[in-house]
């Protein structure tokens, strides 16, 4: 099959997750990489000895440019997708679309005018653990399943040490951006990615939404203060009902737990790579419950099950560095050491598809649904807490190693 020439534009933080990656999918072809910022492509550029575009009419121009991975920051994911799907180039965007639904409306309908593939972040839901969850699913490993209850929370971001959050190229974590965009845009979009994979389309949102810290403790000025806890209700359209958490409160939390009337589904990081997936069945009252280990599809091996984290990073500053604090700061530079999920698979899931001449399983339409869904809880502290979906979408078809049975 062959490779679709595919350009990074947006040389931050994340990029080094999708350039890490890329290698590992023979379908995508490493061109170049592009931003505003020319120190920072120029740092990509060296690191991954790939060519540097100078601009982002460069990259549109270049013939061998069929795919464009916007990691630009979510303020300018709109502007830069509808440039890149205007010249004609296939987008996969990080997350979100855009930073509002009639815009998000806007590049679906531009892609689907113009015959262009596009998608965006998440793409969790097609590794081993979101695979894994969805075939006990479809085989009823747990009955009937009632309601969800699905965490990000990121634990108190303001007392840990998100300055010294440095990537491999050197590039530090965009705590600026991250501040302002808030926890319910950068996280929730794991779990309804999974959720609305797994059981259709949202019917309605209900949401509560507060800002506990609005100033952070940090003297970052911030133009707009979104909401550092959100509570929603999503009820989809089979009348299942699912709570998400999204919170810069609680200590560390992405699990997902879904309760069936034979038994409980679990994973305790839907973020981690090869996070392990539980079902406990109550046998009876007098035995109590029985957890068994679901095993991966043997392409996917299993990694260790993730450690739960709990408390807070920080501690009051010191003259003289603790043996703590340098290890915080070892930390936060070998972050990037730690085994990874695979940025890649949802730009190349739309690659094969586009080579393949089928529909991309990150459809546009189910991306756009996403988008709403996060827009809507995150947007509740100004908007209000009721929200009754605009958007639908297609069912999405699993990977074809998931559909074997379930042992265990």
């Amino acid at each position: 099959m062959k490779p679709m020439g595919t350009a990074v534009v947006g040389c931050g933080n994340v990029a080094s997750f999708y350039c890490g990656a890329m290698p590992n999918h023979p379908i995508l072809q490493f061109l170049g990489v592009m931003d505003s910022d020319g120190a920072r492509s120029s740092a990509y550029s060296a690191y991954y000895s790939v060519p540097k575009y100078e601009s982002l009419d460069d990259v549109l121009n270049d013939p061998r440019v069929e795919l464009v991975l916007n990691l630009t920051n979510p303020r300018s994911h709109y502007p830069v997708s509808r440039a890149c799907l205007e010249a004609g180039k296939h987008v996969y965007s990080e997350k979100p679309l855009a930073m509002s639904v009639p815009e998000a409306k806007e590049l679906v309908s531009l892609a689907q005018r113009k015959g262009l593939y596009l998608a965006s972040a998440p793409s969790r839901v097609l590794a081993e653990t979101g695979q894994t969850m969805w075939k006990a699913l479809r085989e009823n490993v747990i009955g009937t399943v009632y309601a969800v209850y699905a965490e990000m929370d990121g634990t108190l971001i303001h007392r840990a040490p998100y300055k010294e959050y440095v990537n491999e190229v050197g590039m530090h974590w965009p705590y600026w951006d991250e501040l302002e965009i808030g926890c319910t845009i950068e996280h929730a979009g794991y779990p309804v990615s999974w959720l609305t994979a797994y059981f259709g389309p949202v019917e309605t949102v209900t949401t509560f939404a507060t800002c506990q810290v609005p100033d952070l403790g940090t003297d970052l000025k911030r133009e707009v203060i979104p909401p550092d806890l959100t509570v929603a209700c999503l009820k989809f359209k089979s009348g299942l009902v699912a709570r998400l958490t999204s919170s810069w409160i609680a200590p560390h939390d992405h699990s997902i737990r879904i309760f069936g009337d034979t038994g409980v589904l679990t994973t305790d990081d839907i973020w981690a790579a090869g996070s392990r997936v539980y079902v406990t069945r109550n046998r009876s009252i007098r035995i109590g419950p029985k957890t068994l280990l679901l095993p991966h599809n043997e392409t996917y091996p299993m990694a260790s099950p993730p450690k739960r984290r709990s408390g807070m990073n920080g501690g009051r500053s010191m003259r003289i560095p603790s043996p703590r604090a340098i290890a915080r700061k070892i930390r936060a530079r070998l972050l990037h050491l730690r085994k990874r999920p695979d940025f890649c698979l949802g730009p190349a899931e739309l690659a094969s598809a586009f080579r393949e001449h089928r529909a991309c399983r990150l459809s546009p339409e189910y991306c756009l649904h996403n988008t709403e869904i996060v827009l809507a809880i995150h947007n509740s502290l100004a908007e209000g807490p009721q929200y009754t979906m605009t958007t639908s979408f297609p069912p999405m078809e699993p990977l074809p190693w998931a559909s074997p049975k379930v042992r265990g």
